[in-house]
């Protein structure tokens, strides 16, 4: 492992039919957009496994308790951790200062996002190495795939419309309010919508539409 003192946090939603990727739901039906859920969670830990640059840890909704969960940690080298917190953000800072009060650096991904690579990754880990406290990766739908801290500041986390196009911009200010060395990575496009099928199909190949409750 190249970046043995640093975290790889994965968040993670339990593929349930009605639950999992529900603006995908009018494309695919509940079924199918589970099952893309859940394709993109495997893809996700498929690629930062082969990467080895760190632990991973796959932190877990609605409990690390799921059969799914369960399946995962038996086929990738992760740990498992129990999400906390009322919404995304509570959630995410509450893991990511848990690493950080540990001594780690850490950088927090979602599994929306099929394109990153374990190079990015790697670029991620170096920047915060080599002097940036934050590093962030941008997504086109205006938030951020990737988020990258070696300290901890809650202003990052709070007051934030998480799953609007806001969040990116609400970030930045944030960031430049803190006046941390920080570092921006190249955009990336999300699947979360019905218009981002076709970027998801050109990653993991076709997918099903599974209309059926």
């Amino acid at each position: 492992m190249k970046f043995p003192d640093t975290r790889l946090i994965v968040f993670a939603k339990a593929p349930e039919a009605g639950r999992a990727k529900t603006r995908l739901i009018p494309a695919l039906g509940k079924t199918g957009a589970a099952a893309l859920h859940a394709r993109l969670v495997t893809h996700t830990l498929t690629t930062v496994s082969n990467a080895a640059l760190c632990p991973v840890q796959l932190w877990c909704a609605p409990n690390a308790a799921h059969p799914f969960f369960d399946s995962c940690k038996n086929n990738f080298p992760v740990t498992l951790h129990q999400q906390q917190g009322a919404n995304l953000g509570e959630r995410m800072a509450h893991a990511m200062n848990h690493n950080l009060q540990q001594g780690f650096n850490n950088i927090i991904i979602g599994t929306d996002c099929p394109a990153l690579s374990g190079a990015d990754f790697e670029q991620a880990f170096t920047h915060l190495q080599n002097g940036s406290d934050i590093v962030l990766s941008p997504a086109s739908d205006g938030g951020y795939v990737l988020m990258g801290l070696t300290r901890f500041s809650p202003t990052l986390f709070s007051d934030i419309n998480w799953g609007s196009g806001e969040v990116l911009a609400a970030t930045r200010e944030r960031i430049a309010a803190l006046q941390w060395p920080s570092t921006e990575l190249k955009t990336f496009q999300d699947i979360d919508r019905p218009e981002d099928l076709n970027e998801a199909e050109r990653l993991l190949g076709p997918i099903e539409k599974l209309t059926s409750a």
